[in-house]
């Protein structure tokens, strides 16, 4: 299931730094708490999805991984600033609606690419 056509609206934001987590809510109701550490690994940056179809990278080690600072970047996104120095992603309304939308099938599968890859969501065993 996929919306990514579709501009969604945030009705609110709400950085929760002690829960690591995004939670945001939408102009259609849906409303999701989003963990720092799966928007860390689902990053729109292409340190994370590569430049084309078939490069995104498996990221490891941000189990303890935390939002430092959110930065609106016009009326269409934000930027997420996290504190292992990850700031390049741009999360748009309706790519951070998509994530929130499909975040299990996502989850499962970064997990399973991190068994696969030998890795480890541990920052002491990457």
């Amino acid at each position: 299931m996929s919306d990514a056509g579709t501009t969604r609206w945030p009705t609110e934001l709400r950085l929760k730094r002690a829960e690591k987590l995004l939670e945001i809510a939408f102009d259609d109701g849906t409303i999701f708490r989003l963990p720092a550490e799966y928007l860390r690994v689902e990053s729109p940056s292409a340190e994370v999805q590569g430049h084309g179809p078939g490069q995104k990278q498996v990221v490891p080690g941000c189990a303890e991984v935390g939002i430092a600072k959110i930065e609106t970047v016009g009326n269409y996104a934000v930027r997420l600033v996290f504190d292992d120095g990850h700031d390049t992603g741009l999360y748009s309304w309706s790519y951070l609606h998509q994530l929130g939308l499909e975040h299990d099938k996502r989850w499962a599968d970064y997990l399973a690419a991190l068994t696969k890859a030998g890795m480890s969501r541990d920052a002491k065993k990457k």
